[in-house]
C-alpha cells in the first residue's frame, strides 16, 4: 500500500515568497483593523478597494511593525530594508485612517 505521506515541500522563489509576503501583509492588515475580510475578497480588483475600510493611525503602526517583522524573518531583510518596504506597501494598499485629524 502507498504511504500517504505528503510530498516534500518545494523551496519559494524569491519572487514566490515576494508575493506570498503581499498576501499575508494584506491579511494581515485587515485582521488588525478588525475586518473579516481578506486577500482573496479583493484579489483581481482593479478599483481602489483599500478605499473602502478603514483602520486607526494606531492600527496602522500596529500592522507596519508586525510588518517589518515579517519581512525580516520570511524575506530575511535588514530593518531599515523592512521598514522602507513597509512603508511602500502601505502607500499602495494600507487603508485610510479613521482618526488621521485626531
Amino acid at each position: 500500500m502507498h504511504n500517504l505521506q505528503s510530498e516534500p515541500k518545494k523551496r519559494l522563489t524569491r519572487e514566490q515568497k515576494r508575493e506570498q509576503a503581499v498576501i499575508d501583509l494584506i491579511n494581515q492588515m485587515f485582521v488588525i483593523a478588525g475586518y473579516d475580510i481578506t486577500y482573496d475578497d479583493i484579489k483581481g480588483r482593479k478599483d481602489a478597494w483599500y478605499s473602502e475600510w478603514t483602520m486607526t493611525v494606531e492600527q496602522s503602526e500596529e500592522w507596519k511593525a508586525w510588518g517589518v517583522a515579517y519581512l525580516r524573518k520570511n524575506l530575511k531583510m535588514n530593518k531599515a530594508l523592512a521598514e522602507r518596504e513597509m512603508m511602500w506597501v502601505n502607500l499602495q494598499w494600507g487603508l485610510k485612517y479613521s482618526n488621521w485629524s485626531e
